[in-house]
């Protein structure tokens, strides 16, 4: 591979890290800190670091990939205690007293 990415491999790698970034409203806000500097990297030395930034794109890549797998096979881990219990006694086919809700509560 030759030491300068072409113009239009460097938008590619451009427009996948913007993807794997979190989303904005379009034109609600001017562009983050971050996407500024993005676009400057690109901008100012283009030819420079294609490869670094074709790993920045893997590693956010796998980043949003473990969140995703993290949410799915942990499914209570973001749930309050109380909703859990309520969850875990149902899913074996128990619903808790009305006691336990109240006395939790107050």
């Amino acid at each position: 591979m030759s030491s300068t990415a072409s113009p239009a491999r460097l938008r590619s790698i451009y427009r996948s890290i913007l993807r794997e970034l979190p989303p904005r409203p379009v034109l609600a806000s001017p562009r983050s800190p971050l996407r500024n500097h993005l676009r400057a990297s690109f901008t100012d030395s283009p030819a420079a670091s294609h490869a670094e930034a074709e790993q920045i794109v893997a590693y956010l890549r796998s980043q949003r990939l473990y969140v995703t797998l993290i949410e799915r096979y942990n499914p209570g881990m973001d749930m309050a205690d109380d909703e859990r219990v309520r969850l875990t006694a149902r899913r074996v086919g128990m619903d808790l007293p009305e006691l336990y809700g109240k006395r939790k509560k107050s």
